[in-house]
């Protein structure tokens, strides 16, 4: 099977090319390896990938409309997962006009791929973050989610109903999947694993937010790429 993949620099979707092409698919990998965080870690990603049969590289942005429709128009692609966006809650307030680019004009450009060129699911990336201001616990997809509280999390929101509208029009099946904070090898460094790690080496103070007075799920990166 051909399956287009986006974000295969990155930390999920380097571990989703690997087990797909270890499968026997063909991927199609697009990342515009962008400088988030450090980019010497992307290329390692990658760089691990190309030596592998049926792995294809596109190093270019999904929120050009005019690559990814010529990108698609040449490989066409039977699956897509969509996994490129502009990741992390704080950064969104730093840099918002980041996750329009990414995670609006990008998400956009892939439903138009998948309507005109035939693919037969589009499975995205979501997040936990949608769920925002809702209070019940345990989280659950029956849960109203809109009360998005960062800029990110909006964004993720606005793929859901982007994707539900793409579904309802053109019979195109999507399954957006909210991960939970996921860790594992090779994953990204502005997250509490590494963060919480590399300070413990160093002998320096971890930060606390909220007093301590909170939980967190987190989600193991091979449990991801088999969902």
């Amino acid at each position: 099977m051909k399956i287009l993949v986006t974000g295969t620099a990155g930390f999920i979707g380097s571990h989703l090319a690997h087990r797909l092409l270890d499968r026997g698919d063909e991927v199609i990998g697009v990342d515009n390896v962008n400088d988030y965080y450090d980019v010497n870690l992307k290329e390692a990603r990658l760089a691990r990938l190309l030596n592998k049969p049926g792995f294809t590289e596109v190093r270019e942005d999904v929120a050009d409309r005019a690559v990814m429709e010529a990108l698609f128009r040449e490989h066409k692609p039977e699956r897509v997962v969509h996994l490129a966006a502009q990741a992390g809650v704080r950064y969104s307030l730093e840099n918002p006009h980041a996750y329009v680019d990414a995670n609006l004009v990008g998400f956009m450009n892939i439903l138009e791929g998948c309507r005109h060129n035939d693919v037969k699911h589009l499975v995205y990336a979501s997040s936990s973050s949608v769920y925002g201001a809702n209070e019940s616990m345990p989280f659950s997809v029956h849960d109203n989610v809109d009360h998005p509280l960062s800029l990110y999390a909006a964004s993720k929101k606005a793929n859901e109903l982007m994707a539900h509208t793409y579904s309802h029009l053109y019979n195109m099946p999507t399954t957006g999947l909210r991960f939970f904070t996921v860790y594992g090898p090779w994953g990204r460094p502005d997250m509490a694993l590494f963060i919480f790690t590399k300070k413990i080496l160093a002998g320096e103070p971890i930060d606390v937010f909220n007093h301590g007075q909170h939980r967190r799920d987190f989600t193991y990166v091979d449990d991801i790429v088999e969902g």
